[in-house]
């Protein structure tokens, strides 16, 4: 399918759009890792709009990505994040693709960092169709600037979730992922579809993991499985 992509404003905000020609009833809300909107995230939206779906993305830290900053200067800035102020820039752009890119259904997906802010989007924002995080960063304890309980919010989302956990995650223990299972399995409405691998690790998703065999095999497993999901989300 032929698209088109471009770097958009939304108010003050700008985003990575790639986007069918001719637009897209069905949309996604990419919410990218700490690589920001680097070539990795790009290549998952224009993979998602080559199949039909208009894909909208985040930009994490206003401009600074793989593309122009080493990841250490990046991570160095995940402790300006605050919940509130990112999760208003992210409906802004749901309400965008929901509003003047004309589609009438959106879900999100997110990755590590995005993957937490995913759950925590689609607990407040019960428009979305549905839900990836993949290997959501979901510290415990928690740093300073996460003001909002995750794992506890999540039993609030009404919406399908999938969700992606490499057994060998250095950053997310068992302990946490298993509250983060068992509150989205108590859900009165909304199914749950966990994938879980033995021996990958946190970021197992990002081709720059791929060098190790476990993560790339992960990733080959879980990719296909997950557009099938986003697929069912079609409007």
């Amino acid at each position: 399918m032929t698209f088109e992509t471009s770097t958009v404003r939304v108010g003050e905000l700008s985003a990575y759009l790639a986007r069918p020609a001719g637009g897209s009833a069905t949309g996604m809300l990419l919410l990218p890792m700490i690589t920001g909107i680097g070539a990795q995230v790009r290549a998952w939206a224009d993979e998602l709009a080559g199949r039909g779906i208009t894909a909208l993305t985040w930009d994490v830290f206003h401009g600074a990505s793989t593309d122009n900053t080493s990841r250490e200067d990046l991570g160095a800035k995940l402790g300006e994040l605050r919940d509130e102020v990112a999760l208003a820039e992210q409906t802004a752009l749901l309400d965008h693709l929901l509003g003047d890119l004309g589609c009438t259904s959106a879900g999100v997906m997110g990755w590590c960092l995005g993957g937490r802010f995913a759950l925590l989007l689609a607990a407040r924002d019960q428009r979305l169709s549905g839900v990836v995080a993949y290997h959501p960063t979901v510290r415990d304890p928690a740093p300073p600037n996460h003001d909002l309980d995750a794992v506890a919010l999540s039993t609030q989302i009404t919406a399908p979730v999938l969700v992606a956990y490499p057994e060998a995650d250095a950053v997310v223990s068992h302990e946490t992922f298993a509250r983060l299972q068992t509150a989205l399995q108590s859900r009165p409405r909304g199914a749950t579809f966990s994938q879980h691998f033995p021996g990958a690790e946190h970021g197992f998703s990002d081709s720059a993991r791929h060098g190790t065999a476990v993560n790339a095999d992960a990733f080959a497993l879980s990719w296909p499985q997950t557009l099938a999901f986003v697929d069912t989300l079609k409007g």
